[in-house]
């Protein structure tokens, strides 16, 4: 029974989640980024640059929701075909959420000041990106690729998709002008830096643990996450006495578990962790559903 509950709890949390992220994106949309004639990057950026290419060149309003949910297509296929089912699904319900609610939802200026619009508008975006991320869902376009580059190459790839973004932003100062272009760069560069911030599955953490019990510190973090590690022999500096100091490298999502699994297995471990910056290797990361 319980673990029936524990069944349908995870897809219950996810759809919530989802939903709550998706309608926090398009109440952004309508208060901040379209209010403040900005570019959010990616698939959705896109589409505002084509919505708005139609309504200046030819006086028609198209639904967000059909232009949204047509480029959407490719980055949905890349992520049945190389992610994962369940992911890809919650992603779509994001796409299809966040679509319907910002056709819905009125434009509300909430203040006129650019910079600001930019700078809240960002930090709003990219948590409520992060809370999809974290939820086991993408917000659809670039995040697929994004979320398929860092599972196949081992590395953060949000920094190539602001990149990415960047192209599309200078398209669009070309178009319409470069105030507007390079507060949407400002806009995606608070976004990358909240995802950064929040969600850190393909980052990765070193561990250096100095311990007297270095057989049960190797065990604590393989069975929190399925990570291997090295032990290394020293000696203190202070008493001359054999130290071991074991070496492992985990995910930055998992490090404050492991940490707290090593404490429990010896209270008195001496525990430095530092951000890895390039891992090189084998390195196991658990797929997508």
């Amino acid at each position: 029974m319980e673990k029936n509950k524990r069944r349908f709890a995870r897809p219950l949390l996810t759809v919530t989640a989802v939903t709550f992220a998706a309608f926090v994106m398009a109440l952004n949309y309508k208060t901040f980024v379209t209010t403040g004639g900005l570019y959010p990057g990616g698939v959705s950026g896109l589409t505002m640059l084509i919505l708005r290419l139609f309504k200046l060149g030819f006086g028609l309003d198209l639904p967000f929701t059909v232009v949204n949910l047509a480029l959407n297509a490719i980055p949905v296929w890349i992520g049945f075909r190389y992610i994962g089912r369940n992911f890809t699904l919650y992603s779509m319900l994001m796409i299809v959420l966040n679509s319907v609610f910002t056709d819905l939802i009125p434009e509300k200026m909430i203040t006129e000041d650019t910079l600001l619009i930019a700078i809240f508008g960002g930090i709003i975006h990219g948590a409520a990106i992060s809370l999809c991320l974290n939820a086991g869902a993408t917000s659809g376009g670039t995040d697929f690729i994004s979320v398929f580059l860092s599972a196949k190459r081992g590395i953060d790839s949000f920094n190539i998709i602001l990149a990415f973004n960047a192209v599309i932003l200078c398209i669009a100062g070309f178009m319409f002008g470069w105030d507007k272009a390079l507060y949407s760069i400002i806009f995606q560069y608070v976004s990358t830096a909240v995802m950064h911030a929040l969600y850190k599955k393909f980052q990765e953490s070193t561990l250096f643990i100095v311990t007297v019990k270095p057989a049960e510190v190797c065990q604590a973090i393989y069975d929190v996450s399925v990570h291997g590690a090295t032990i290394l022999e020293g000696e203190g500096s202070f008493e001359h006495c054999e130290r071991n100091v074991v070496y492992s490298v985990v995910s930055a999502a998992q490090s404050k578990k492991v940490i707290n699994a090593v404490k429990a297995v010896d209270p008195a471990a001496f525990i430095n962790e530092v951000k890895t910056q390039k891992l090189l290797g084998n390195f196991f990361r658990p797929k997508e559903n």
